[in-house]
C-alpha cells in the first residue's frame, strides 16, 4: 500500500470534507464513522479532532469510545487479567454497540443513542441516559479492534502501528495485549478491511493512503 506524508491538520480537514459530502451506503439519515486504532495509535486524539472539524462544518456529532461499552469483569476476565485473547474476543461488548449505538441510525431509526454502557473501574452499568443524534448526524466511534464484525460503517479509519511502535508505545502494564493485535492483524486485516490507513509510527509526521 502507498501512503502519502500529511499532517494531522490536513487530514482531519480532508476527512470532515469527505463526510460532509458522502450519504450513508444504506439510506440512512446518519453517518457511522470508525476511528480504529489500538490505545498507543490514540484514535481517540484523531476522533476529537474530526468532531471539532465536522461541528465547524455544522455537522452533528456523537463521540463514543469502544472503551465505554467493556463487559462486566467476571465475563471479560474470566481466564484472568492478562489474556490476550479474552482481550480479542471477550472484551468489548459488542452485541450492546449494535443494541444502543447502531441500530438506533439504521434508516428509520431513532437516532437515540447510549454514550456508554459500562463503568471498569467500578464493574457496574454507567447509567447514562441517551443522547439524540438529529438526522444528518454523525457517530464517530474510536477504539481498538473495530474492525470485522460487520458493523455498518460508512467510513472507517485505520491507525496503523508497526509491530516496534506498537511495542514501543504501549505501556508496559498493557503489554500483554501485544498478541491480540498481532491476531487482528492476521485475522481481519485492518489495512484491507479500512477505507482509510494512516500509519501514525511517527505521532508528529503521519501518512496516508489517501482519499480515493
Amino acid at each position: 500500500m502507498r501512503l502519502e506524508a500529511i499532517t494531522w491538520e490536513r487530514l482531519t480537514d480532508a476527512l470532515a470534507e469527505r463526510l460532509v459530502a458522502m450519504p450513508s451506503k444504506d439510506g440512512s439519515r446518519w453517518l457511522r464513522v470508525a476511528v480504529d486504532g489500538a490505545p498507543a495509535a490514540a484514535p481517540h486524539e484523531l476522533a476529537g479532532r474530526l468532531a471539532e472539524a465536522l461541528r465547524v462544518r455544522g455537522r452533528a456529532v456523537h463521540k463514543a469510545g469502544a472503551f465505554g461499552f467493556l463487559r462486566p469483569a467476571s465475563l471479560r476476565l474470566e481466564y484472568g487479567r492478562e489474556d490476550p485473547d479474552a482481550f480479542h474476543d471477550e472484551w468489548f461488548d459488542r452485541q450492546a454497540l449494535w443494541r444502543e449505538v447502531f441500530q438506533p441510525l439504521d434508516p428509520g431509526g431513532t437516532g437515540r443513542v447510549l454514550p456508554d454502557l459500562w463503568d471498569p473501574v467500578a464493574d457496574r452499568a454507567t447509567r447514562s441516559g441517551y443522547v439524540e443524534l438529529p438526522p444528518g448526524g454523525v457517530l464517530l466511534l474510536h477504539g481498538p479492534l473495530l474492525l470485522g464484525h460487520w458493523f455498518p460503517f460508512d467510513l472507517s479509519v485505520h491507525l496503523k502501528l508497526s509491530p516496534a511502535a506498537l511495542a514501543r508505545r504501549t505501556p508496559e502494564a498493557e503489554r500483554w495485549t501485544l498478541p491480540a493485535f498481532a491476531r487482528y492483524e492476521s485475522e481481519t486485516r485492518p489495512e484491507e478491511a479500512a477505507d482509510i490507513v494512516v500509519r501514525a509510527d511517527d505521532p508528529r509526521r503521519p501518512a496516508w493512503s489517501g482519499a480515493s
